[in-house]
């Protein structure tokens, strides 16, 4: 099996690369007959501190620098929740193109007649997508899209003068960011075991919702991939006992095409463009995360909506929202983000959509299947899965000592991007894989073989496991260390080595 290439941690800087005189750039000669005087205080007293190198040097240099990350143009990249799917270029020429680029949020509505139409065909593809009424593109992520939601629910409720409806219902499957997205919106937490399918346990939850009940937020399929089969039912509990009923988008790329969110009784919904419509995302941004909801709740949306007005055919932002909660973010929310995925939406279609979640089904069941039985790992609850697989390391680590982090950090050691560990906490030393509709039967097959191979050395020889990665610039780190002492550049890490506090 092709190892990873050994990378350079130590690589030197541009500065360090300058030698006098090198030029890789000539500015053009200034208009002579333009007299132009600086005034003195704006002259500077010393000339700038810039690198010389020539365009070839710098080339390489930058070049070689890439080489050390990896992104989804790299390879598989399966970060289970996080469908971290390849982004077609045609949505960056899209998103680049002068008349996107350089719109200013500030221009009036009438001169921007073209964003705000963007704006508006996205919203109808999302509303006939998830089976919701209305959108606001305004949240920033995903997170912000649940705070919004949730934040919709608390004003329905108060509204209505059901000010005893304090508790959230939250799966202990859920996302991390749901029950700190609740406990923001001021809602007490309260969680709903799952049962040994891995899908929500019915009994718990007919015994916790009452009438403090404001709603449940869930997604489906949940993270383990698994389908909630029996979400009519969960909709009936909570609805009868006056909750809502909310939806984590994330896993949106399982069911595109196939089911509605609105079709299984969600009021509300969150999406995340920067996962299922293929926009560019990872390291904190950008994203973009719209919330939809049922017609009874469009006037708590964050204001402005955008608007057409068919009959002068112009489109508007509108601040009548009667009982709005306000805005969740400044302007329009992360337009070039919404500007990728109409693009992706109106290339792939209404057929392609459907293809996207039939592959992303079809690659994490293949995976499944080709490593399910192999030793050291084990696979819980219900088998058949959607478009993410969750095994368990837990046999390994017992019977090795190698856990679910050696296994991802020796997979570094093969070229290939590590799967989320130790998520959903419902499973112990938890490999959590989402291999999207974009990774090919040639990859999935490198992938298995890989976590076939790290099986073999974890019975064989579990301290090579235990040792990676070896072929990477930064090998093994102390986490704890590393969390707690974070090096950021070059420089913090010379200073910090040169004093001793760190030995990697």
């Amino acid at each position: 099996m092709k190892m990873f290439r050994q990378a350079k941690w130590d690589e030197p800087t541009i500065f360090e690369l300058s030698r006098p005189g090198r030029v890789g750039y000539t500015l053009p000669k200034p208009i002579e007959d333009v007299d132009v005087e600086i005034p003195e205080k704006l002259r500077r007293k010393s000339p700038l501190n810039l690198p010389e190198l020539s365009e070839p040097e710098v080339v390489k240099h930058y070049t070689r620098l890439s080489e050390m990350n990896y992104g989804v143009d790299s390879g598989i990249y399966p970060l289970g929740s996080c469908t971290m799917k390849y982004n077609p270029k045609i949505n960056e020429e899209i998103a680049s193109h002068p008349g996107v680029a350089y719109v200013h949020p500030y221009q009036d509505e009438r001169t921007v007649q073209g964003a705000l139409k963007i704006m508006w065909e996205l919203e109808q593809w999302l509303k006939e997508i998830t089976g919701m009424d209305r959108f606001t593109l305004q949240p920033a992520a995903g997170a912000n899209g649940e705070f919004t939601g949730v934040s919709i629910i608390r004003a329905y409720h108060l509204d209505r003068g059901d000010t005893q409806r304090t508790e959230m219902l939250v799966p202990d499957s859920a996302h991390g960011t749901n029950p700190a997205s609740a406990a923001m919106a001021g809602f007490k937490v309260i969680e709903i075991p799952s049962n040994e399918n891995g899908t929500v346990d019915l009994e718990a939850l007919e015994n916790a919702v009452s009438e403090r009940t404001a709603g449940l937020m869930l997604t489906n399929p949940n993270t383990l991939g698994i389908f909630e089969d029996e979400i009519l039912e969960i909709a009936k509990i909570v609805h009868k006992a006056g909750g809502l009923l909310y939806y984590d988008g994330a896993n949106l790329n399982a069911v595109l095409g196939k089911i509605r969110p609105g079709d299984m009784g969600f009021d509300i919904v969150h999406l995340n463009l920067h996962k299922t419509f293929s926009t560019p995302h990872g390291g904190g941004g950008p994203g973009s995360g719209p919330v939809g909801v049922k017609d009874f709740l469009k006037d708590y949306l964050p204001v402005p909506l955008v608007n057409y007005d068919e009959e002068n055919d112009r489109y508007y932002l509108d601040y009548n929202v009667p009982k709005s909660i306000g805005k969740v973010k400044e302007l329009y929310g992360n337009f070039a983000v919404i500007v990728r995925a109409l693009t992706y939406l109106k290339i792939m279609g209404r057929d392609g959509l459907k293809e996207v979640s039939e592959v992303a089904v079809l690659n994490a069941n293949y995976l499944t299947q080709k490593l399910k039985g192999t030793r050291g790992y084990e696979l819980p609850g219900k088998e058949l899965r959607k478009h993410e697989t969750v095994f368990s390391a837990e046999p390994m680590k017992k019977e090795t000592g190698v856990t679910a982090m050696d296994v991802a950090k020796r997979l570094l050691d093969f070229g290939l991007h590590a799967p989320t560990v130790y998520f959903p906490l419902i499973v112990h030393e938890a490999l959590m894989i989402e291999p999207t509709e974009t990774v090919s039967k040639e990859e999935l097959d490198a992938y298995v073989e890989a976590l076939k191979r790290i099986s073999e050395e974890a019975y064989s020889n579990p301290e090579t496991v235990k040792g990676a990665p070896y072929n990477t610039a930064v090998k093994r780190v102390d986490d704890v260390l590393a969390a707690k002492k974070p090096v950021i550049t070059w420089r913090m890490y010379m200073e910090l080595k040169e004093r001793g506090e760190i030995d990697y």
